[in-house]
């Protein structure tokens, strides 16, 4: 049997990866202004430097004044950002950078040069400069699809069912019956010609079984791992038989033992392995929501949710960890008066934002009274982790569409597990 080993990622630093790409690939430039460039690992800086100043004498030739403008600004920006690095970092290194249009909006001319920088998930390894009307972001896209697949094959005489694991989402692929005749009861001649042809039925539908599992999982989907699974000796026989191609008998994690073939028997395999599994990320979190749930339902003070009294318990440096689901879209709006520095500040969904932002902007601070109000809004995730980083707090972005994302949504999307109960007296 295999022992599959997974490379851990951190949770946060995928979303805010994601959250970026998917801000980005919403940018569209007034003209071909936009700048990506991929820097791969290992790849000298300066040599970077070099290609994208012969650029900045290229870009002199674009006959748009306000477009030239743009792209040179945008290139001089990258340079000075690039010239901050020693060396390029360890995966390699992405840069966009562009003139966008302001948030309170504005005429052409008024946009304000920006730059993103991601840190890629797995090493860069090809270099891309390019200048267009969008950002170039399906190279990162692409990386962050997991590509630890399990393939789950739940089989016995009647049917089978082929089942994939991937990321945070467990998927039937297909099922089918076997054609296979039932035991027969009679005897003598009858009996003996039943059993050969039943013989011959299971083998054709084993080497049909064996057929689609290479297509599956050898053409379609590249799994790293196998678990077979089903009721009684018929999942046995097909492994010792070696009815399997060798690349795929040699990636067998684990045969289980199951009360079902078919889509429940992946189901019910996928739950039965959660041992064998347990450094994939979905079983992982699944994990992570089933603990806090035992604190929740024990009483014991150590689960909590309620995302006010989570936030009080993570300044007063009470949480353990915090567990977020990646679709909870809530902001954190805050404006600080310039004069004395007070601070009010509103959690809000996403759609709330530019409300909330319009009522501090026209409200003066109600310390010292002054219209002069620094207004600023933040990803809750970015907010949890800046004050985790502050208190040693763990932080677990989980899938929101997983059984268990839907469990952490019904209490809010935000859970968290203390340190210890701070409403314990001792008495």
């Amino acid at each position: 049997m295999v022992k599959f080993e997974i490379q851990k990622q951190d949770s946060v630093k995928l979303y805010k990866i994601r959250k970026t790409l998917q801000e980005l690939s919403q940018i569209t430039g007034r003209g071909t202004e936009l700048i990506t460039v991929y820097i791969p690992k290992g790849k000298q800086l300066h040599e970077v430097i070099t290609t994208l100043r012969e650029e900045q004498g290229t870009a002199d030739n674009i006959k748009s004044d306000l477009t030239r403008t743009h792209v040179v600004d945008s290139l001089s920006k990258v340079v000075q950002r690039l010239k901050l690095y020693k060396k390029t970092p360890v995966n390699g290194l992405a840069i966009f950078c562009g003139a966008l249009p302001r948030e309170e909006g504005g005429p052409p001319g008024s946009e304000v040069v920006k730059a993103f920088e991601i840190d890629p998930p797995k090493d860069l390894k090809t270099f891309l400069y390019r200048c267009d009307d969008h950002f170039h972001v399906d190279v990162l896209k692409d990386m962050l699809k997991d590509d630890n697949l399990i393939g789950f094959l739940a089989i016995d005489a009647k049917d089978v069912g082929w089942g994939l694991l991937r990321g945070d989402k467990i998927e039937v692929l297909k099922e089918s019956s076997s054609g296979v005749a039932g035991k027969h009861r009679q005897g003598g001649q009858s009996a003996k010609r039943f059993q050969k042809l039943r013989e011959m039925e299971l083998t054709y539908f084993f080497n049909r079984v064996a057929g689609t599992t290479r297509e599956y999982f050898i053409d379609i989907y590249p799994i790293k791992g196998l678990i077979i699974s089903g009721p009684g000796p018929t999942k046995e026989e097909f492994v010792n038989e070696n009815y399997l191609e060798y690349r795929l008998q040699d990636m067998i994690i684990s045969t289980i033992d199951a009360s079902y073939s078919g889509a429940e028997g992946i189901r019910e395999a996928f739950a039965k392995s959660s041992d064998i599994l347990s450094d994939f990320r979905l079983v992982e979190e699944k994990q992570i929501v089933e603990k806090l749930f035992q604190q929740i339902n024990s009483n014991s003070g150590l689960g909590v949710y309620g995302l006010d009294d989570i936030i009080n318990y993570l300044k007063n440096n009470v949480v353990s960890t915090i567990i977020i689901t990646d679709n909870t879209k809530l902001y954190r709006v805050e404006a600080k008066c310039n004069r004395c520095s007070s601070i009010q500040e509103k959690i809000v969904e996403e759609q709330k934002i530019i409300l909330i932002k319009t009522e501090f902007k026209n409200s003066s601070c109600p310390s010292c009274k002054s219209t002069d109000i620094q207004i600023s809004d933040q990803d809750i995730v970015e907010y949890f982790d800046l004050l985790a980083a502050k208190t040693g707090t763990k932080i677990e972005v989980i899938s929101g569409v997983a059984e268990h994302g839907l469990m952490l949504t019904n209490i809010g999307k935000v859970g968290a597990i203390l340190r210890y109960n701070p409403n314990y007296s001792g008495k």
